[in-house]
């Protein structure tokens, strides 16, 4: 299907800086398009197009996530007190393929998709009742790696996730791309926020792991309307029927270049009188 498309290859490369919005969506966050919880997030991309449909996009970029049942509106979500934060970093590659065909001497817009794979790392974290910022995962929370929970293994920061989405992109004079993009990322994991099974004894959790663990693991008996009914072992603490996302909304501003062995002529030409020193 994209042999058609190769054989009037004009090949070319595109390097530059994105920024904008992030969030989450999981057991703390239930909307996938949440009225709270953006964070900015930023980075590096890198596209070699073979052609002006098809082409390769390399990244890295960084951004925050949290969210909080102190901010939902559904009673037993609100009674649960759960909340997380943690910086994520990410690595991906994939395939974009425009709609039309841009290049600086055809199309000068068109909207694309894209597709991938990606490499992510996290450690979630919450406030102690003391204000404290506590790591969660040493912590066992729902009872992961303790040996009288043999099917709850303790969970890797380092996972993957699959990025998918699409925008629209423009040049500005010859030599720069101005892109819009909305991406998502359907993770390989259920723990970005700590939450994903049912609560584990509370008892047994603090004669392993401590009673920080056990404060943390339940958090409902720091409101004012508590009322004195600890969770027992198997009581739904999360949702376990699919894993979490996260995603971003971002622009991009990248340097349009034919080839890197003609970068210097090319900027000549194409691009504004400043580089013409060079």
């Amino acid at each position: 299907m994209l042999l058609p498309l190769s054989m009037n290859a004009q090949e070319h490369h595109e390097i530059g800086l994105t920024a904008g919005l992030s969030n989450y969506y999981g057991d703390l966050t239930p909307k996938l398009f949440a009225s709270q919880g953006y964070h900015p997030m930023g980075g590096i991309i890198y596209k070699y197009f073979m052609n002006p449909h098809l082409g390769l996009r390399f990244g890295a970029s960084y951004t925050a996530l949290s969210g909080g049942d102190s901010l939902s509106n559904i009673p037993i979500n609100k009674s649960r007190n759960l909340s997380f934060g943690t910086h994520l970093y990410e690595m991906h590659g994939g395939l974009e393929i425009n709609m039309l065909p841009i290049d600086v001497l055809r199309m000068k817009a068109t909207p694309y998709i894209f597709g991938g794979i990606a490499a992510f790392y996290y450690n979630p974290f919450a406030d102690d009742i003391n204000g404290n910022r506590v790591f969660l995962k040493p912590l066992s929370t729902e009872g992961e790696g303790l040996p009288m929970y043999p099917d709850r293994k303790s969970y890797s920061q380092i996972n993957m996730s699959f990025p998918f989405g699409g925008g629209f992109k423009f040049f500005i004079g010859n030599a720069f791309f101005l892109t819009t993009e909305i991406g998502f990322r359907y993770t390989n994991t259920d723990y970005l926020d700590d939450v994903s099974k049912s609560y584990v004894d509370l008892d047994s959790l603090n004669a392993y792991k401590g009673q920080l663990a056990k404060a943390m693991s339940y958090r409902g008996n720091t409101l004012t309307e508590w009322d004195h009914n600890n969770p027992y072992y198997g009581f739904q603490r999360g949702d376990t029927k699919a894993n979490d996302w996260y995603w971003w909304a971002n622009m991009s501003v990248t340097i349009y270049f034919r080839a890197f062995g003609n970068t210097k002529e090319y900027l000549k030409t194409r691009c504004p009188g400043f580089f013409k020193g060079w």
